[in-house]
C-alpha cells in the first residue's frame, strides 16, 4: 500500500545520485554512487517527461523531477480487483470509508453506484503519476511550458488530473511486465468516477469508465532504440511512431474520443493492451512521459557517452568563418559558462554553423540574417546538445538539429521526434523538440549541421 506517512516536502539530493522510488518506503528519494545491480535493486524502467533537457528548470527536488526511475519495492503494494456490487448511496458504502481497501466507484444515477472493491497483490508492485503533492503520488507531474521556462506558479486551470494514472508493476525477475491505468487511488485509497464522466457497463455486470481529459497512449512500431551491432553490414530496422489509443480506468484499449473531454469512448481496440513497451509514450492532457524500459536503456547512449561526442566535435576545433573564434558546443550544464563570440549557431535553413556575429542582419521580425556561407536567408538558434539520453534512438553522433529550437541530436533520433504527433490542446497534434518541448517548424523540422571543417 502506500506509505502515507512520508512528507510531502522535497528531500535533499545527494550529487550525482539518481532519481528512484524507494523500495521500502516508495517515497522519491535519489540513489547514491552504487549502481542498482550492485546494490541488488531490480528496474522496471524509467519515466522521463517530454520537454526537459535533463532537468527541471528549476532543478529536481523530491518527488518532482524530468525523470522517474522505477525500481522493485522491498515489500510489495500492489493491489487487484476483488469484487463488485451495486450500491443506492455510494458516499455512504463501508468500502469508501475504509482506508485499508482499495475501491472504485462508478457513479451511475443520483441513486445508483457500482463499488469496484481491490485486495492486496503480493505479484505487483503500485506506482501513481499525477498533479497532486499528496503522498499517494510516487511522480509529482505538472503542465510542461515549452522553452524549458520555470514555472513561477502552480498552474490553476491545469488540465492534468490530481491523480492521473497508476501502473501496476510484476515483481518476477523473469516478468517485469508494467501495465497502465487511467486514475490513481487518492489518500483515501478511492478513486471516484462521477455521474457525469464516461463510463458503461462490462460483462459480468462490471463497469468501466474514462476520467475527464484521458489518459492516452502510443506504443512504437518496432523497437525503440534497437541493439547496435558493430559486426553486422546491415543497419538495424527504424523505429516509427504508432497510432495513439485511450486507456480506461480498468486497463483496457480505446480509440481517441471526437474530443479529449467528449463524453462518449472511442472504439475498442481488443487486438492491443495498456502493458507498456520500450519506448511508449503517456499524454496526461499537459504532460507527455515517454517510457523506457531497462532492457531497452541497455542499447541507449550513457550520459558519459554523449559527452564524449561533444568533446570529439569540440576537439576538432570548428571556427567561425567570420569572426574566426573557436566554437564550444555547450551543454545544458555549462552553457553560461562560454563565452558569448564562441557560442555556436546554426543557420536553420541551410545548417551551416557559425559564432554569434551582427553580420547580415535583415532586420526583419524574426530576427534573420544572410549566412555567410552560402548567402541564403535563414532564422538562427544557438546550438545545445540533447543531454536527455533516453530521447535517443541510437547511440550515433548528434550531427543534426531541431528548428527553430536548436537542440542536437543523432539523425535517426530527429527524424524519429519529427514524425512523432504529440497531443495538443482539445483534439490538435504537433510534433515537438522532446529536449524542450518547442513545437517544431518547417519541413521536415530539423536541419543538417554543416561546421566550418565541413564545407568543402
Amino acid at each position: 500500500m502506500p506509505d502515507e506517512s512520508r512528507p510531502p516536502g522535497p528531500l535533499a539530493p545527494e550529487a550525482g545520485g539518481e532519481p528512484r522510488v524507494e523500495p521500502e518506503t516508495g517515497s522519491a528519494s535519489l540513489s547514491g554512487g552504487s549502481s542498482p545491480q550492485k546494490s541488488g535493486l531490480v528496474k522496471y524502467g524509467e519515466l522521463i517527461i517530454l520537454g526537459y533537457n535533463g532537468s527541471l528548470p528549476q532543478g529536481d527536488r523530491g518527488r518532482r523531477r524530468s525523470k522517474f526511475v522505477l525500481y522493485r519495492r522491498q515489500k510489495a503494494n500492489g493491489v487487484m480487483r476483488s469484487r463488485h456490487y451495486p450500491v443506492k448511496t455510494p458516499q455512504s458504502a463501508q468500502a469508501i470509508h475504509n482506508n485499508q481497501l482499495h475501491s472504485i466507484s462508478y457513479t451511475l444515477s443520483r441513486h445508483q453506484a457500482v463499488i469496484v472493491e481491490y485486495t492486496h497483490d503480493p505479484t505487483t508492485d503500485l506506482f501513481q503519476i499525477g498533479r497532486s503533492s499528496e503522498s499517494p503520488i510516487d511522480f509529482v507531474v505538472m503542465d510542461t511550458v515549452p522553452g524549458n521556462q520555470v514555472q513561477e506558479r502552480v498552474n490553476a486551470q491545469s488540465t492534468i488530473s490530481r491523480f492521473a494514472c497508476r501502473i501496476l508493476a510484476q515483481r518476477d525477475e523473469d516478468d517485469l511486465t508494467c501495465r497502465i491505468y487511467a486514475a490513481g487511488f487518492d489518500s483515501q485509497r478511492n478513486i471516484f468516477l462521477g455521474e457525469r464522466a464516461t463510463k458503461w457497463e462490462t460483462g459480468q455486470q462490471g463497469v468501466d469508465g474514462l476520467t475527464t481529459n484521458g489518459v492516452l497512449i502510443m506504443h512504437p512500431k518496432g523497437e525503440f532504440c534497437p541493439p547496435s551491432n558493430s559486426a553486422s553490414t546491415t543497419p538495424p530496422a527504424t523505429s516509427k511512431p504508432g497510432i495513439w489509443r485511450e486507456i480506461s480506468v480498468g486497463g483496457s484499449v480505446f480509440g481517441l474520443r471526437e474530443s479529449r473531454s467528449a463524453a462518449l469512448q472511442g472504439s475498442p481496440v481488443p487486438s492491443e493492451s495498456n502493458t507498456l513497451v520500450d519506448g511508449t509514450l503517456i499524454d496526461l492532457c499537459g504532460a507527455t512521459l515517454l517510457w523506457r524500459a531497462a532492457h531497452g536503456l541497455a542499447n541507449s547512449p550513457t550520459p558519459r557517452q554523449l559527452e564524449r561526442c561533444l568533446d570529439d566535435l569540440n576537439a576538432g576545433r570548428p571556427q567561425c568563418p567570420v569572426g574566426l573564434h573557436t566554437l564550444v558546443v555547450p551543454t545544458r550544464k555549462n552553457s553560461n559558462h562560454v563565452a558569448p563570440e564562441a557560442q555556436p549557431v546554426v543557420y536553420l535553413s541551410c545548417g551551416h554553423v557559425q559564432g554569434r556575429h551582427e553580420w547580415g542582419s535583415l532586420n526583419d521580425s524574426k530576427g534573420s540574417k544572410t549566412c555567410p556561407i552560402c548567402l541564403g536567408a535563414s532564422s538562427t538558434a544557438l546550438l545545445m546538445m540533447g543531454s536527455e539520453p533516453g530521447f535517443y534512438v541510437d547511440c550515433e553522433s548528434p550531427d543534426y538539429a531541431f528548428v527553430p529550437c536548436g537542440h542536437m541530436a543523432s539523425e535517426k533520433t530527429v527524424k524519429y521526434w519529427a514524425n512523432v504527433p504529440i497531443p495538443c490542446g482539445t483534439s490538435g497534434f504537433q510534433s515537438a523538440c522532446p529536449f524542450c518541448a518547442m513545437p517544431l517548424t518547417g519541413t521536415p523540422g530539423y536541419v543538417k549541421l554543416i561546421f566550418q571543417d565541413k564545407c568543402d
